[in-house]
């Protein structure tokens, strides 16, 4: 894993557009759940600083329910989802008077933006708040972000703002996605715990797999697993937004949430964090929204002609490569593509049902209408319908 030239990042850069993730750990103190009052108004130094060189910038903020469990004198984070949802109801408001608070001794307006997985899946829905966030960049507001815990059900949340940044990042064609965390970046191993653990500075798309599964692995080292028990990310959330935010065309950086003042510096070339190399951005907007923005609701397991198919050549899926079918889902449903091994290569819209699927599994086109019964769709999933991830 080699760092960026810095040749290639340009000292006078261009206005970018700037998505920055600030969790609660970094938000609250970790033993009580207190807010890092210094912390919010370096943060907002920071952004203000970056709106003023020209930046767009969204904040993703969590701390909802931490702020409520302090209003309300809690001692940890509620388990009860209607409990959490109320909590977070009076946090949230609590939240968002901080924050104004804060940029309005600088001037900046800032919205209120409360989503849930819902208001993605649909493409109606994605497309408005697509429009709503390109609408207040374009008024110099600085969106502020979370997810709508006092109304969303657990199959529709994000589960995590690290994965809610990230899915923003995609839906704005976002230049940066920055993570702020209470580590400096991510390492090899937990450095608290093991003194020769190794610094990671930069990390290319096609790492980003092995790289999760070996940190998924440490789960029990502190850092480099689950979050604290105020928040609900961890550095295996980081990198699964890490991935998104990558194939989404959208450079990410786990740093420091304590130095907000080192996202410019980021910007304008300096190495701190971690970096996550971009994908080019040759996927149009409707496919990444069938990528990210739906929910996959089963898998289809293929061949290994198929896969070649999908992957390399761009083709459409036919239901003679498709070998295994998992879960139930109905047609023009989302679901996951994977190879044989369960590894997940692309996402796409089917054009049959998964009891239908079943039926078809191995067949020709040709054989459809007799398996079936009707005259359907030759292809399980046309190409126009399939992203690979």
């Amino acid at each position: 894993m080699q760092p960026p030239l810095q040749s290639q990042i340009q000292s006078q850069i261009q206005p970018q557009i700037v998505v920055i993730k600030i969790g609660t750990s970094s938000l609250s103190h970790p033993e009580s759940g207190d807010l890092q009052l210094a912390t919010i108004a370096k943060l907002v130094e920071a952004i203000v600083h970056l709106r003023r060189e020209g930046h767009s910038v969204i904040l993703v903020s969590s701390g909802a329910v931490g702020i409520g469990c302090g209003r309300l004198g809690l001692k940890q984070r509620p388990r009860k989802i209607s409990k959490k949802q109320a909590v977070a109801a009076v946090g949230q408001g609590r939240l968002m008077r901080i924050y104004d608070d804060f940029f309005g001794s600088l001037q900046q307006p800032v919205a209120q933006v409360l989503l849930t997985r819902g208001n993605l899946i649909q493409r109606q829905h994605y497309m408005n708040v697509h429009a709503t966030f390109h609408e207040l960049l374009a008024m110099g507001v600085v969106p502020i972000v979370n997810e709508n815990d006092t109304v969303a059900v657990d199959e529709l949340k994000f589960g995590d703002n690290d994965t809610l940044s990230a899915l923003v990042a995609s839906l704005v064609e976002a230049d940066w996605l920055f993570l702020l965390t209470d580590v400096d970046r991510l390492y090899s191993d937990d450095p608290r715990q093991n003194p020769d653990a190794q610094p990671i500075e930069f990390v290319e798309h096609s790492e980003l797999q092995d790289l999760r599964q070996a940190i998924g692995e440490k789960q029990a080292l502190g850092a480099q697993g689950g979050g604290t028990q105020w928040g609900t990310g961890g550095m295996t959330t980081k990198l699964d937004a890490a991935r998104i935010a990558s194939a989404a065309g959208v450079r990410t950086v786990i740093t420091r949430g304590a130095f907000p003042d080192r996202l410019s510096a980021i910007l304008h070339g300096e190495n701190f964090g971690t970096q996550f190399a971009a994908q080019p951005k040759t996927v149009n907007a409707r496919k990444r929204w069938i990528a990210y923005g739906m929910v996959p609701l089963g898998k289809l397991f293929l061949d290994d002609g198929a896969v070649k198919a999908v992957i390399l050549k761009g083709r459409s899926l036919l239901p003679a490569g498709i070998i295994q079918v998992e879960g139930k889902f109905e047609a023009n449903d989302s679901v996951s593509l994977c190879d044989r091994e369960g590894k997940e290569i692309a996402r796409g819209i089917s054009n049959y049902s998964s009891h239908d699927i079943l039926r078809i599994l191995g067949s020709q086109s040709e054989d459809i209408p007799k398996l079936l019964g009707f005259d359907g769709e030759e292809t399980v999933i046309h190409r126009d319908n399939l992203v690979g991830l």
